[in-house]
């Protein structure tokens, strides 16, 4: 396994400035800008797409605003995929992950609702899941005013979002609803840090690194039950009965672990799972389109599952 020289390339430019910043040693409120000029500078830009609607929905804590994609082509009704924005919890937002969105809705073919949940720490845990879960009952409720099909609705989310995702199906089903018929888990938080051979193999110097993790696990979940599901659905009593899912992991970064070992739970639970693991890739390299080809491939390739899942 080698790193994918694009992605060295990325990583060795992040070297070259010692004196940078780390966003672990930043508050909060400045590694959100620090993560927006990030995403400008390294997704696409300018991706076409048929109508962007932004909306707020009633959520438990107030107000949550949305972002609803239609893809270029697009019929009366069409499936629905909730997006939760990855980020640590912490940092990210509606258009840090604006691109990634607009190509999963035009490659799928369906509507993609965006989802601005509350972050960390101004609102730890379980703030960003209960966010989560209401817009995917919202979606659900509203399915005929924002033109989806109720029947075909998929959650996703990368990293912190992924993790959202994961949680979300969880709820859903023990609570007998929303309905909800596919996951898409992006290199997904699934357990609590440090516990695995990626996080010792990829500690340092590989884009998210173990400590950035501390930082916004305890920024977010700190004080929280440690075999909470809704925050570890790695540690879920039972994964049985949960829609198909397809998980994906990049080879050089401290999340890959848990994230197969995820898919791998899911799969002996009995739930249909795809599971693909891009050796050469670094934490984040869905949202670093505009410089990674292999990012793009990626994209194209989740989406295609999601809309064959969705069909």
């Amino acid at each position: 396994m080698s790193l994918d020289p694009q992605a060295k390339a990325i990583l060795d430019a992040l070297a070259a400035d010692p004196d940078a910043p780390r966003l672990i040693d930043l508050p909060p409120a400045q590694g959100r800008e620090m993560y927006r000029a990030m995403a400008q500078a390294m997704d696409l830009q300018g991706v076409a797409i048929g109508k962007v609607e932004d909306r707020a929905i009633p959520g438990p804590g107030g107000d949550i605003p949305v972002r609803i994609y239609t893809p270029v082509a697009s019929g009366s009704t069409v499936p629905a995929l909730v997006y939760f924005h990855g980020g640590g919890w912490v940092i990210g937002d509606l258009d840090t992950h604006d691109a990634l969105c607009r190509t999963l809705a035009n490659e799928a073919g369906c509507k993609v609702i965006a989802v601005d949940y509350r972050l960390a720490p101004e609102h730890p845990f379980p703030a960003a899941f209960d966010d989560c879960l209401a817009a995917v009952k919202w979606v659900e409720k509203n399915a005929s005013d924002i033109g989806i099909d109720p029947n075909r609705i998929a959650v996703a989310g990368d990293s912190a979002g992924g993790n959202l995702a994961a949680a979300v199906a969880l709820q859903a089903k023990a609570d007998k609803g929303p309905h909800i018929a596919f996951q898409l888990l992006i290199y997904p938080v699934t357990d609590a840090p440090r516990g695995t051979k990626s996080y010792k193999d990829f500690a340092e110097g590989h884009f998210l690194e173990a400590d950035g993790m501390d930082w916004f696990w305890n920024h977010y979940v700190a004080g929280a039950d440690a075999g909470d599901a809704r925050h570890s659905p790695l540690r879920a009593a039972s994964l049985a009965g949960l829609p198909p899912a397809y998980v994906v992991t990049a080879g050089f970064d401290v999340l890959r672990d848990e994230g197969k070992a995820y898919a791998e739970a899911l799969k002996k639970a009995g739930v249909a799972v795809e599971y693909v693991n891009y050796e050469g890739m670094i934490h984040g390299f869905f949202n670093l389109q505009g410089v990674l080809d292999v990012a793009r491939e990626a994209v194209k390739a989740a989406a295609k599952a999601l809309k064959e899942a969705l069909a």
